[in-house]
């Protein structure tokens, strides 16, 4: 349901090349296996992530008025499907261009299956569920996804530890997306808790996926090849889901629908999503989920800018909590050295 050094495998393959010689090829470790995975992820947001993450809650956050704007045209499960085709497709060229494997035969398959098969479950249930909730209350069940990751990377990962400034941080940035849009009017349904787990259950697969790729996948296969696992196979889930749930895929095409379906698959799903799962290879999982608090809030901005949705006093209180609880997670002692 993340400005990148791109060529550092490429530099890692020439320093293997001048060590090794040309004797030993077949003893050289294979770009992005175990050795990749013996650099640890960083505990902490240098600016360079931050700056990035933030990017990118931007674009995220933009693609809710692209979607509202597509789904004029095409049906929301279809354009996701179409999404991830093209997104796969670029994707496929990127690696080509760059000598990477489309596709390892060893256990990263089964890995890379497995991250897409979450995520095609992820936007099955997204788009599922707001067929019986509201979309207002949908948004603030998927972004409980930080608390799934955060958990999760206190069960399963090394170094990534629950602490008290991270709970207060993830209690305060969710109470401020509640916030957010606790303004909005909400029709009550008989199967509105129905559609309220389903989303709930998307939260979970996302984090999941996160979970999944940072402890399996992260520095053991090239950012971009995760990035195609789990797009490609997302997509016959989306396929089927679509199959079922929309008997009639397209609309009309005209040039906003079309301009918007673009953004959605190359800004969006290509070029972001490749981005972020490089932020997870490299930087702490539980402090990078936190910021997709800001996704939704900028959501709510740029429906205003760009559909002239109402500004409410909500949004300008609870975008100061989102920031507050981004700070508290990312908080950390600074130890001092005793000397002598």
């Amino acid at each position: 349901m993340a400005p990148i050094s791109e060529v550092r495998p490429a530099r890692i393959f020439v320093a293997k090349r001048v060590h090794y010689g040309l004797k030993d090829r077949k003893e050289r470790p294979e770009i992005g296996t175990k050795e990749m995975s013996d650099h640890p992820s960083k505990d902490y947001l240098d600016l360079k992530a931050f700056l990035t993450i933030l990017s990118l809650t931007l674009l995220w956050g933009l693609n809710y008025p692209a979607v509202k704007v597509s789904n004029q045209g095409i049906s929301p499960v279809f354009a996701s499907a179409l999404r991830s085709v093209v997104a796969s497709l670029c994707g496929a060229v990127y690696c080509l261009k760059k000598g990477e494997k489309l596709f390892h035969t060893d256990a990263r398959l089964f890995h890379g299956f497995v991250a897409g098969l979450l995520f095609g479950l992820e936007f099955a249930c997204i788009y599922f569920g707001m067929l019986y909730t509201d979309a207002a209350r949908s948004v603030i069940f998927v972004y409980m996804s930080p608390f799934f990751v955060v958990l999760g990377a206190h069960l399963f990962l090394k170094g990534d530890r629950l602490t008290p400034m991270k709970v207060l941080g993830l209690v305060l940035a969710f109470a401020g997306v509640c916030v957010v849009f606790e303004g909005k009017p909400r029709m009550a349904k008989p199967t509105m808790l129905l559609g309220d787990l389903i989303e709930i259950l998307a939260a979970f697969f996302w984090g999941a996926t996160t979970v999944y790729i940072k402890k399996f996948m992260a520095h053991k296969v090239h950012p971009i090849n995760t990035f195609l696992y789990q797009l490609f196979f997302s997509i016959p889930v989306l396929l089927t889901v679509s199959l079922i749930l929309e008997p009639k895929w397209v609309y009309h095409l005209d040039l906003p629908v079309l301009l918007s379906l673009l953004y959605q698959s190359v800004i969006v799903a290509f070029i972001s999503y490749f981005v972020w799962f490089k932020l997870i290879h490299d930087y702490s999982v539980s402090r990078l989920s936190v910021f997709t608090f800001f996704t939704p809030v900028f959501g709510v901005l740029f429906g205003v800018l760009f559909l002239r949705e109402e500004l409410t006093a909500s949004l300008m209180v609870g975008l100061p909590m989102v920031s507050l609880g981004i700070f508290f997670v990312n908080w950390r002692r600074t130890a001092v050295k005793s000397k002598g």
